[in-house]
């Protein structure tokens, strides 16, 4: 039986069907909640629940401590009712309807596979039926479960295109099932199903400050899709990018970034290199928050989009507020690649 998800203190109330968590009846209604793994590892989606009775199912407790359950707060990607209804503490104005409803079991097929350093591939996805909508900033979950490939999370590395066009950019994880079904066994002309859009790390379009954008590895791929749409949408204020590379072969996309920038004269990029032998001529090296004041005196009049593992986004995050920029114009995207998906039912397809 469907439950009534009562948002306070708006009082709006939302209907959560059997089998789905708070988060999803959420973002089906069009609701945005902060979330990044989507599987009770991140946190970010920690809801207080002011009346009713929920499943929490498996959490870690990094992400909801003891003293944090024995406050009334719950994980909202995992949390299902028990209850007819269940008041959070939610529905202010950060609620506002912007994100598209996310859809299941949506077929592609892949276009194109290019190796684009030793451990990445850019995977490029074409719909076969209508166009998946979704913000730019936002990922996609895909996988293959009878080929062992549970569902994972790839942000999408381009802004929305008339052809329903996607990319994808999947670095190789040691052990990871899914990235090694990708990089070994998934191949041009292959057709997978992909679960989407997800995530709120998305760009404000009335934003009316310069942007900073700070990526290392696939973290770049939701910084593509975000800069992508602002120039194409002709953003007037200033954008750079910033990423992070060990070596001049895990440098991605320079042709891209420099296409870029002499067709927009508002964009800028630079590359950091990390690792013991930068290339000869590296304008930059280290890593980003050690050179950002050298580029930036200050980013109080910046919005920040940083996105990366989860230590490199605490360290940019900590460099940049030291900076002044402000708390509530710095976004951030970690992240969490070992924790498992959250696989829809297969009683959910069409």
């Amino acid at each position: 039986m469907s439950a009534i998800v009562r948002l306070q203190p708006s009082g709006h109330e939302v209907t959560c069907e059997p089998g789905d968590t708070v988060l999803t009846a959420l973002e089906k209604a069009g609701y945005i909640m902060p979330n990044n793994c989507r599987a009770g590892a991140c946190g970010e989606c920690k809801t207080k629940v002011l009346d009713g009775v929920f499943d929490q199912g498996m959490v870690l407790d990094m992400a909801l401590s003891q003293e944090d359950r024995g406050q009334g707060f719950g994980l909202m990607c995992m949390a299902k009712p028990l209850s007819p209804s269940l008041d959070i503490e939610f529905g202010t104005i950060d609620a506002l309807q912007k994100l598209f409803p996310p859809r299941e079991f949506v077929p592609f097929v892949v276009t194109d596979k290019v190796a684009r350093t030793p451990t990445m591939v850019e995977l490029s996805l074409r719909p076969l039926g209508e166009n998946l909508r979704y913000w730019p900033g936002q990922y996609l979950m895909i996988g293959d479960e009878r080929a062992g490939a549970p569902l994972r999370s790839y942000s999408i590395a381009n802004a929305p295109r008339p052809d329903g066009e996607v990319h994808l950019l999947v670095t190789r994880v040691e052990g990871g099932r899914t990235s090694t079904w990708v990089h070994d066994r998934l191949a041009a002309g292959d057709q997978i199903l992909a679960h989407g859009p997800y995530g709120t790390f998305v760009g404000d379009p009335s934003v009316d400050t310069p942007v900073l954008c700070l990526a290392s590895g696939s973290g770049l791929a939701p910084i593509l899709g975000l800069a992508d749409a602002a120039l194409r949408r002709g953003f007037r204020h200033g954008t750079t990018l910033v990423y992070s590379a060990r070596t001049a072969d895990d440098a991605l996309l320079r042709g891209l970034l420099t296409w870029w920038e002499r067709k927009h004269r508002t964009f800028r990029s630079f590359t950091t290199y990390t690792g013991a032998n930068p290339p000869e001529g590296a304008q930059f090296t280290g890593r980003i928050p050690t050179i950002l004041p050298g580029l930036f005196p200050t980013l109080e009049k910046h919005s920040v989009f940083i996105a990366g593992n989860p230590d490199f986004v605490e360290a940019c995050k900590a460099a940049v507020l030291g900076l002044g920029a402000r708390p509530e114009l710095v976004h951030v995207e970690g992240y969490f690649p070992h924790w498992p998906a959250e696989i829809p039912p297969a009683d959910r397809l069409g």
